[in-house]
């Protein structure tokens, strides 16, 4: 039975260093791209603008509208 909760327990640091190594892989990609100006805005508000259309679509989609 430890070595149940031993096993158990790995778990969420297994889970830490899979979503930071995903991070990571992610940034990693797009750091070239943040060593001009020009390239950086335009990534800065290609991400904005990802996350505005899927907070105004969700937003939209779950009736969360206050009238």
């Amino acid at each position: 039975m430890q070595e149940f909760f031993e096993n158990v327990s790995r778990y969420p640091r297994y889970l830490i260093s899979l979503i930071l190594g995903i991070f990571i892989s992610f940034f990693s990609r797009f750091k070239p791209f943040l060593q001009n100006p020009v390239t950086a805005i335009a990534l800065v508000g290609t991400l904005a603008g990802v996350f505005a259309f899927f907070f105004f679509t969700l937003k939209a989609m779950l009736g969360l509208n206050s009238i």
